[in-house]
């Protein structure tokens, strides 16, 4: 056996424990859906002038966790009145630090005859604010906002907020809301597993090199993100385990086996900031339709050749 095989062999027996019981995990998220479940979106489309006269652009804002007003672009093919029909709706998610830039960005999805709702992480580099209190310090960045407090979380804003984004695609015009699928990359990737696995109504996920999966292994060894939190519990090493209990709600390792629509994952072996050790730990225990494409000589990144398999397992799915 060579040594790449031997490293997909241990790959795909990475299988640590959950860090959090199913019946605890189960337990919050139902409340937490349920208090949000019949809050008002309060939807606000605003078209928007493109250069490009095939597609048809909308600036959408709907309300998040806590209220605070989510931006997003509403995207769909140029349409004449006699082809107007409900079409497959994309959601998207940014990396970190990342937004939803130009409509243009998601060209190859409107080609297809899709729709898209691509949506900025609150806080972060586009359009939407974060009216979250701070009630104390933070490490660099925003994840470790918070983090003593899960209704001030930080990681909790951004799930309800991702969640109520496929609510919002939902009832756009024009949506079939029965094939709405998740995509994105590291933040974003996370974002569409946690959508899958918190959204009943999300068709397929498409979660390129994902963050938010064995994130107690991510803060020990990751070069990005979750870094901040081990700058954290370096400052505060007395609060390890109320932190570490924090993060297990939004793990994929322990939320993977609520996700029900096909998914398809990446993983670069590579990749210092999202490890294929945490990919790997979360996609075992995901029970639904599942693919895995590897890149053994990939770091964090998404290359070309994965763009297209995620467009055609798109179309196997959505049609």
């Amino acid at each position: 056996m060579n040594t790449i095989k031997q490293r997909k062999l241990e790959l795909d027996n990475c299988r640590p424990e959950p860090t959090m019981d199913t019946e605890t995990l189960t337990r919050f998220w139902d409340e937490a859906l349920t208090g949000y479940s019949g809050k008002m979106l309060d939807i606000v489309l605003t078209p928007e002038v493109t250069p490009y006269s095939a597609m048809d652009v909308s600036k959408v804002s709907y309300r998040g966790y806590d209220d605070t007003p989510i931006h997003a672009w509403y995207i769909r093919p140029k349409s004449r009145a006699e082809e107007e029909r409900r079409i497959p709706c994309i959601v998207t998610f940014p990396g970190y630090t990342g937004d939803k830039g130009y409509p243009e960005r998601y060209a190859h999805w409107v080609l297809l005859g899709y729709a898209v709702l691509a949506v900025d992480v609150r806080g972060q580099g586009g359009e939407t604010g974060n009216l979250l209190p701070m009630d104390s310090g933070v490490v660099k960045g925003w994840i470790t906002q918070g983090i003593t407090d899960i209704h001030r979380s930080y990681y909790m804003a951004i799930s309800i907020d991702a969640v109520r984004a496929i609510d919002t695609a939902a009832v756009l015009p024009g949506v079939d809301p029965d094939r709405i699928a998740v995509a994105g990359g590291s933040q974003g990737g996370g974002l569409s597993l946690m959508c899958g696995a918190l959204s009943g109504k999300v068709a397929a996920i498409v979660a390129d090199i994902p963050n938010m999966c064995r994130m107690d292994y991510g803060v020990l060894h990751s070069a990005s993100s979750l870094s901040e939190v081990a700058g954290y519990i370096k400052r505060f090493p007395d609060q390890l385990d109320a932190v570490l209990e924090h993060l297990a709600h939004f793990d994929m390792l322990n939320l993977g086996p609520r996700i029900k629509a096909p998914v398809l994952v990446s993983a670069g072996w590579k990749d210092t900031v999202c490890m294929p050790e945490t990919i790997y730990a979360a996609y075992n225990r995901i029970q639904a339709p599942k693919e895995m494409k590897d890149y053994p000589f990939s770091g964090h990144e998404v290359n070309e050749y994965q763009k297209r398999q995620a467009v055609q397992f798109l179309q196997s799915v959505l049609g």
